[in-house]
């Protein structure tokens, strides 16, 4: 495992954010006194239990407990209270239930608890359908759920399809919010930085609610903001995550982070659920090793572990009573742990040692480093042929595409002609969504245009240039991968043998071949204090970079204190587990600590079902 320098600064404790968001919620339902029966989202569930479970809720009169289903009710009580996000179809569903009931003579008291905040639609909704004066209607300011120590989520999985794809900027402000709720129990930042349309949006927005609120100049717990937008790099969550923690996600599917493990891993006949944090002691070693390491570091463990339960032989009387009192307890939870570990990696084996596996891995590192491109193209076609998977084979034409910087004309039709014939024809509004995102293009005729253009931006510098250059940038999202790959040496030497148990840098996280662009940014800005210097990488990213000195009053002359090394990165749009190990591994070199922000942890399989066109 890595060693950490001694004097990595302490983090903030974000278990207030929990209790913040416990008070504001019971507050709200003592606001319909009474007993009352709750309705709540089903992917509020989930973030609901690990902020106030099902007993707290009774403690404040919550008499039954329901999910939203869309569909009519059996509820019989008074008073129904709705926890719900602020989507307009479930508007529509509580807007009908008051409906029937005004039509079948029936009273009751509704409320609408809108979450993380309630949208103008949403009530223009209940006006059209005539409910309005029958609601109250409140929100929960319940921005950030604290996963980890290091870890924060909005936990919306929507903000990615939403924003990115579907132009729609209403939860912008979300993100402001959030920021402003960190700034104002943390303390102030002294310095932001940021790449990206959204993260400007989200940085302007939040600026305005902190000059519309009071602000408490609080020593703050951390001085450094970094806002990144998810669509400034695609290549790194579409790569195969091969640290333990991306890797159990990949397979298990973390979920608000915790995982259940299925009868192939406990070896019994039951799933068990695990949360997953630092608290498990046998997972916080491991879980942003590389997962060659991973078995070594286990079975090390597992003797350990019986050396320590073998010290009981030829104990007296009172040495087993202070063993049986003090370690006994905690060996047996960390035999627990350890043999559930052992058997996620070996249900993982079971997956990924297969020559599928390793061939994709091959082909992946082959793209990265632009090397025998047409024998990746045989590798996909027949990926797609096989109906391996349909999810599998998409990510690898969006790998093919993101580092070719597009496909030529005829690769892109039969390609897609391929993947159509194999996994249905309703695909096709996919790969619409997929072209509009810039993530799998055909290169057009016209290309050259973007070599003269850059030319004509490096001679003329004025604004209409630079309007004209922001006209072809959004007509074709560019990717220029191999471009900004050499600029910053993502993929290291081929040449030089990389040990993963000794890592040298953060491409030991994609097993050496690959350095991951989003954390690479982070890195060179924040050694730059700045993107000066990083002109030529913006340009390829589309621009929209900003550094901002925030109320900087006294911090620069408190530089050295804790609150500088402890930097806090916002994802907008998702961010991946491996990207997480990446900035740990990062802060371990630089002696610093980073604290993620994502709007949800995400991976190439859920990245791509957010694109895949069954949500029409």
């Amino acid at each position: 495992a890595q060693t950490e320098r001694r004097d990595a600064p302490e983090l903030p404790d974000f278990s207030l954010l929990k209790r913040i968001a416990r008070d504001q919620l019971i507050f709200l339902l003592e606001q319909l006194p009474g007993r009352k029966d709750l309705f709540i989202d089903a992917d509020l569930m989930s973030p609901l239990d690990r902020i106030a479970n099902v007993t707290i809720l009774k403690q404040h009169e919550v008499d039954k407990l329901y999910k939203v289903e869309l569909k009519p009710i059996v509820s019989i009580s008074d008073q129904l209270c709705f926890l719900i996000r602020p989507r307009i179809q479930t508007v529509k569903w509580i807007s009908d239930l008051v409906n029937s009931d005004k039509a079948a003579g029936r009273f009751r008291k509704y409320k609408i608890i809108f979450t993380p905040q309630k949208f103008y639609a949403c009530e223009t909704v209940l006006e059209e359908q005539g409910v309005y004066g029958y609601i109250t209607t409140d929100e929960w300011n319940f921005y950030i759920l604290p996963l980890d120590d290091d870890i924060l989520s909005l936990e919306l999985p929507e903000f990615f399809r939403d924003n990115f794809l579907e132009g729609d900027q209403r939860w912008v402000s979300t993100g402001g919010g959030a920021l402003h709720l960190l700034q104002s129990v943390y303390g102030s930042f002294s310095k932001v930085y940021g790449i990206g349309r959204c993260a400007k949006m989200v940085y302007e927005t939040w600026r305005e609610q902190m000059e519309d609120g009071d602000l408490r100049t609080k020593q703050p717990e951390f001085a450094k903001v970094f806002l990144i937008d998810r669509d400034v790099d695609f290549i790194t969550p579409l790569c195969s995550q091969v640290v333990y923690e991306g890797l159990v996600d990949d397979i298990f599917r973390i979920k608000c982070g915790s995982v259940e493990f299925g009868p192939d891993v406990t070896s019994s006949d039951k799933s068990i659920k695990v949360m997953l944090n630092s608290q498990d002691k046998v997972f916080n070693e491991i879980r942003n090793e590389h997962f060659s390491n991973v078995f070594g570091f286990l079975s090390q463990k597992a003797k350990n572990l019986q050396t320590a339960y073998d010290k009981r032989r030829g104990m007296d009387i009172q040495q087993m009573k202070a063993f049986v009192a003090d370690e006994l307890k905690g060996l047996k939870q960390e035999h627990r742990l350890l043999s559930l570990h052992i058997g996620a990696c070996e249900s993982m084996m079971k997956k990924k040692t297969k020559q599928d596996f390793q061939e994709l891995l091959k082909t992946e590192h082959s793209l990265l480093e632009g090397f025998e491109i047409r024998e990746c193209i045989t590798c996909i076609e027949e990926h797609i042929n096989r109906q391996v998977s349909m999810i599998e084979s998409l990510r690898l034409l969006c790998l093919l595409s993101l580092t070719e910087n597009g496909l030529l004309s005829k690769d892109y039709r039969s390609l897609k002609a391929q993947y159509l014939q194999s996994y249905g024809i309703d695909h096709l509004l996919t790969f619409a969504n997929l072209r509009q995102l810039g993530v799998l293009v055909e290169q057009q005729p016209g290309e050259t245009l973007t070599v003269m253009e850059s030319k004509v931006g490096k001679l003329v510098n004025d604004k209409t240039v630079g309007k004209l250059t922001d006209a072809f940038s959004s007509l074709a999202k560019k990717s220029n991968f191999r471009a900004l790959s050499k600029r910053l040496a993502l993929v290291p030497k081929s040449g030089d043998e990389y040990d993963l148990r000794v890592p040298r840098d953060m491409a030991y996280i994609f097993s050496g071949a690959y350095i991951p662009l989003s954390c690479k940014l982070i890195e060179q800005v924040l050694e730059r204090d700045g993107w000066t210097g990083l002109e030529e990488v913006t340009r390829m990213l589309n621009g929209h970079e900003f550094a901002v000195t925030a109320g900087g009053n006294s911090s620069e002359a408190r530089t050295k204190t804790d609150a500088q090394r402890i930097i806090l990165v916002m994802f907008l749009g998702g961010c991946t587990y491996s990207e997480i190990s990446a900035l740990r591994f990062l802060g371990k070199e630089r002696g610093c600590r980073f604290i993620v922000l994502t709007t949800a942890i995400t991976s190439s399989a859920r990245l791509l079902e957010a694109l895949l066109d069954n949500h029409a």
